[in-house]
């Protein structure tokens, strides 16, 4: 008899699950975008990396390394440059993960049977991508040092590699993760916190006495932002306070623009929560709402795998994402000292996410409320 109690709970439960026409849409939807976003943007692998030559030499084993780099699948030449000068800005404007200088006597020391030198000159602010771009470009060295061994009979590698990391000379994880943690968590906190408000109301059954009070309904969206504003700066305070005396992670920039970009990020993060605290009946619905935007938005914003590895189509996507800009300005402001002049490209598209994702959420939570 116990038995067919459980079972017939079991049916019941299964008959209510997917009775609601949201229970199936959790069970369903959910799952396949995320599998998704992890099959197509969660990869390590390289891929048409973009890089610059720096060729001071012009021979012709510069020329046979050099090819090494253009016909392997994982670079693709991007520019060549003619001077040194050009460098830093072809690094500091993102044109190029990596520029390999051919020294100008490369061809003459190898033919005299001394050591030749190349130098790395590779984008550090993504330590990630960094190591993976330099552990290739290793590869392709040590292939020309093998087969020029061979062909000259000499014993040890003819070719000496400089390795030179910008905005992050040791390429340390560390560096690049707590930066990034600044942004997810903030995402984080905040979504709970807005996503939860109006649910919360609803479910307790404390909403309906809100409405027949005085405030106006934008008066109560704007209650409900502001402590999710509030909570968000303390957060953001909190973790870079921890990442900058704690984890040792230098801030070269200046506070104002990092702060910015926080409370554009806010704005953004708010709209979203809002959105879907006013779409939201239970609590329960709110927070897999809140989850089901959170994945994708992490994965999407090159915190752990570079948006240059996605596919187009994915990329397009990431451009919606409030979590990618904002993760640019943080680590641009910590790792390099970007001011307002190079960040301005990332801030006035988070300016637009919040904008929208705001208007949405006052005109649903009115549609609601009718």
């Amino acid at each position: 008899m116990m038995g067919a109690r459980i079972l017939a709970l079991i049916v019941k439960e299964f008959l209510a699950l997917f009775r609601d026409k949201r229970s199936r849409f959790v069970i369903v939807v959910p799952p396949l975008i995320q599998l998704l976003v992890f099959g197509y943007a969660a990869t390590y692998d390289l891929d048409e990396a973009p890089f610059a030559v720096y060729d001071r030499d012009g021979g012709h084993a510069a020329r046979d390394l050099l090819a090494r780099f253009e016909g392997s699948p994982a670079f693709e030449l991007e520019r060549r440059i003619g001077s040194a000068g050009e460098i830093a800005g072809v690094i500091d404007a993102r044109e190029v993960l990596l520029v390999v200088q051919v020294d100008q006597r490369f061809t003459a020391d190898l033919a005299a049977g001394r050591q030749a030198k190349v130098q790395f000159l590779i984008d550090g602010r993504n330590s990630n991508t960094a190591q993976t771009v330099l552990d290739y470009a290793s590869q392709i060295v040590a292939g020309f040092n093998r087969d020029w061994a061979a062909a000259h009979g000499l014993q040890g590698p003819p070719v000496s590699l400089v390795t030179r990391a910008w905005y992050n000379p040791n390429l340390e994880s560390r560096w690049f993760f707590v930066t990034g943690l600044v942004g997810i968590l903030t995402l984080v906190v905040t979504m709970m916190v807005t996503a939860m408000s109006v649910a919360r109301e609803r479910e307790q059954g404390t909403f309906d006495q809100l409405l027949v009070t005085p405030l106006r309904p934008a008066e109560i969206l704007i209650g409900k932002a502001v402590p999710g504003l509030l909570i968000g700066l303390f957060e953001v305070s909190v973790v870079v306070l921890l990442a900058v005396v704690w984890f040792q992670v230098p801030l070269v920039g200046s506070l104002t623009v990092l702060y910015t970009g926080v409370v554009l990020f806010l704005f953004a993060a708010v709209g979203v929560g809002l959105m879907i605290s006013s779409l939201a009946v239970t609590l329960q619905q709110a927070l897999l709402g809140a989850f089901l935007f959170m994945v994708p938005a992490v994965i999407l914003s090159g915190f752990a795998t570079p948006i240059a590895n996605m596919p187009e189509p994915v990329q397009w996507l990431t451009l919606i994402d409030p979590l990618r800009y904002y993760l640019v300005i943080v680590r641009g402001v910590f790792l390099e000292g970007a001011g307002f002049g190079l960040l301005i490209h990332q801030m006035w598209p988070l300016a637009g996410i919040a904008l929208v994702t705001l208007v949405t959420a006052a005109w649903l939570f009115r549609h609601r409320m009718a």
